[in-house]
Formats: structure tokens, sequence, C-alpha cells
């Protein structure tokens, strides 16, 4: 069993990828070379990592393309993530092209595991053998740098976890409704 540590959204990302061969220590073998943090607007975050001399992910991980030095990771909302994404991660680990069909199928999938309180996450990647950008420009803006990676992604998942009741909150509600308050929930989504 995995206890990871962080926010509700990056545990079950955490555990996901221990289950398919990442080490403990996976920060200390994919040094991290930019992260654009979660943004309200976007609804996406995005990691850069080194994956020089690497020919796969991890072991049973999915194939990197020769000359791949760079591995931008994207996690947010499904929907929007859908909508930078031409390609999906098939099961034999190959990449194929993610037709308008299959998008709707997976916005189908997050529904339902929505409808059962369910947070989901999309997870896409993209290989780069450089920085899309000049690094030397300190002109450039966070979004302008997030825009010159999000472009052909490639749909690896989805992550679906439920949203830990925050502390003290099941005492509050219980307390307002002694006090004779009825209590709504209303989510940032």
């Amino acid at each position: 069993k995995w206890e990871p540590k962080g926010n509700s959204s990056e545990a079950p990302i955490v555990v996901a990828a221990r289950k398919i061969g990442f080490s403990e220590s996976v920060s200390d073998e994919y040094k991290r070379v930019l992260e654009i943090p979660f943004s309200s607007s976007r609804k996406m975050m995005m990691t850069v990592s080194d994956i020089s001399g690497r020919s796969e992910l991890c072991p049973s991980g999915f194939p990197l393309a020769k000359g791949s030095k760079l591995l931008a990771v994207v996690k947010g909302a499904p929907n929007f993530i859908l909508d930078y994404c031409t390609e999906q991660l098939a099961e034999d680990g190959s990449a194929k092209p993610l037709t308008m069909e299959d998008k709707k199928g997976v916005l189908d999938i997050v529904d339902k595991y929505s409808s059962r309180a369910l947070r989901v996450l999309a997870i896409a990647t993209r290989e780069f053998s450089a920085m899309p950008f000049n690094e030397k420009n300190d002109d450039l803006s966070t979004d302008q740098k997030f825009e010159a990676f999000r472009s052909e992604l490639k749909l690896v998942g989805l992550v679906a976890s439920i949203d830990p009741d925050r502390d003290g909150v099941p005492e509050s509600v219980v307390a307002a409704r002694g006090a004779g308050i009825r209590v709504v929930m209303i989510t940032g989504d």
C-alpha cells in the first residue's frame, strides 16, 4: 500500500505511477526542468522533465521517440486537455490518432465518474528534442511558455479519485444543522 504525500489531485497520480512501474525516487531519476503551475483560467498545469538517454518512460512504460530529450506532462480538466490532444496512448504502448469520436467517448467516461462524485483528471504528454522556446528570453510569460508545449499532446489516461472531506467540515455541518441551518454544498467546478 502506498501513502503518497501531496495534495488530493496529486496523490492518485502518484499511486497510478507506482502501479505502472515508476520507483519512489522518480523525482531524482527524471530531473524537472520547468514547472508551470495550475491556473484557474487554463484549468491545467504542466511539468517538463529531462528524459535524455531513455528509450522508454519507465520499466514497462511507453516507448519514447528516438532523440527525445524532454517530456512535457500536462494534468488537469479533461475537457480542456482533450482540446490539445491529437493522439492517445494505446494499450500496447503505441500512439494512435485521437478522433472526435474518441474524445466524445473519453468525455462520456468522465461524466460517468463525475456522476459518482469522483474528481477526474486527464494526463497527457508530449516529447521534445529541445525546448520549444528561447530559454534566454526573459520576456516570455508563463502562458507563452505553456502555449509552446501544449499542442499535439498525447492522451495517456484519466485518473479518478474521491475528494476527501476537509478537516472540520463534517463537524461544522452537524453543528449548523443542529442550529437549524440548512446546509448546501457548492463546489468550485
